[in-house]
């Protein structure tokens, strides 16, 4: 244990310097080739591991171990939010309008720390350690899905997930048994009028006004068509029609989300939308379009996998620093699809501080990050080996 601790302890300014670095040359999702390229020429100084990328903004690295035994894979996630930054951090993004403003470059910079740690307790192994650095988090399908089909987690028995929270004390660790987060899935309407002269409405066929009715309709969904224990989120975000003062225009388009932590909801609610919606353009005469764009699966942590989790959390920051969450999040979280093939848990550890100025959420161009975090998420990472491959 000591050695282990000694290790974590002399990575811990390099873990700092490596998420300073991904922190100031940020990548969108989806282009993530500049970052995946750092991560892979870091690894490549490490012994003992076989690096792939199984896309090329992907980096994956497989640790045999000495004698064997199970195959556990760690993830980190790594792009960036089309953000301009705005925290007076010394080290900003020097890509305008890009940032990490939700912790992805701490924990790519946290699992790259573990990686250099446990490739120096190789020959105390009994398995096999995945590192999954993994793009495109932030927008649907993800990459979470892409590496699951390009067979990523084959032979894995199963997978952890860390996540920094601003609103959790930077020391105590939140761990969620069950569903944690929920499905997320957008829409599209297209409500199809006449257009015509602001003057003679009775002329025309207003998709506004029909538009208006739609989203309020829609509301009755969750009020009244479903279960109150089972209600999801149903936000229309986006209403669209028009560009002139006196002109009604030929169509309106609303486009929003579908949060849920029920399977069944998540399959009833597009067909109770799709029947508001045609019946209330039908009896004004218009016509629509209703387009359903499938996201991230519904987030479920394996009780096995989160009552290792409890044991690392206990060692790492000790049972008062443990927070037990009651109820899942509406965000949604990619990680799930990997969980829809291997038991997993994921982790939110915290890294609000307030004397540091760490408090701003996540997805805000003023966040900042208490950067004591990093070492709990190398000693947590490590931690999860050492309690399955090391005991």
């Amino acid at each position: 244990m000591q050695t282990i601790n000694t290790l974590i302890e002399s990575v811990k300014n390099e873990v700092i310097q490596w998420r300073r670095h991904i922190h100031q040359y940020p990548d969108l999702t989806f282009n993530e080739q500049i970052t995946a390229n750092y991560i892979y020429e870091q690894l490549s100084k490490l012994n003992g591991l076989t690096l792939s990328r199984p896309t090329p903004t992907s980096v994956v690295a497989h640790l045999q171990g000495a004698l064997p035994g199970k195959t556990i894979a760690l993830r980190a996630d790594t792009d960036a939010l089309p953000i301009n930054e705005d925290s007076g951090e010394s080290f900003s993004s020097k890509n305008p309008g890009i940032m990490h403003a939700c912790g992805h470059d701490a924990h790519t910079a946290m699992l790259l720390g573990a990686a250099k740690v446990l490739t120096q307790v190789q020959s105390q192994l009994k398995g096999n350690v995945v590192f999954i650095f993994q793009p495109a988090e932030e927008v649907p399908p993800g990459g979470a899905k892409e590496l699951v089909e390009k067979g990523v987690l084959d032979g894995v028995d199963m997978i952890f997930g860390l996540h920094v929270f601003p609103t959790i004390e930077t020391g105590k660790v939140s761990l969620k048994y069950g569903v944690f987060s929920a499905s997320s899935d957008n829409f599209d309407i297209t409500i199809k009028g006449v257009g015509g002269h602001g003057s003679m409405p009775q002329a025309c066929v207003d998709p506004i006004a029909i538009g208006a009715e739609v989203v309020t309709a829609l509301q009755h969904i969750v009020a009244r068509n479903l279960a109150p224990l089972n209600a999801p989120v149903l936000t229309v975000a986006t209403f669209q029609a028009g560009d002139s003062y006196n002109v009604i225009p030929m169509t309106a388009h609303l486009a929003g989300t579908l949060r849920t932590h029920n399977k069944s909801v998540r399959t009833k609610v597009p067909q109770l939308m799709e029947r508001i919606i045609a019946g209330i353009t039908q009896a004004h005469g218009a016509s629509y379009e209703f387009k359903w764009t499938q996201g991230y699966t519904i987030g479920n942590n394996a009780e096995p996998a989160c009552d290792i989790a409890k044991e690392v959390i206990h060692n790492v920051v000790g049972e008062e620093n443990l927070i037990i969450s009651q109820a899942p999040m509406f965000g949604s979280e990619d990680f799930s699809s990997y969980q829809e093939v291997v038991p997993g848990c994921f982790l939110f550890i915290g890294s609000g501080n307030q004397e540091k100025g760490a408090t701003v959420g996540l997805h805000n161009a003023k966040f900042v990050l208490d950067e004591d975090v990093l070492e709990i998420g190398v000693k947590m990472h490590v931690g999860f080996i050492q309690h399955i491959l090391m005991s």
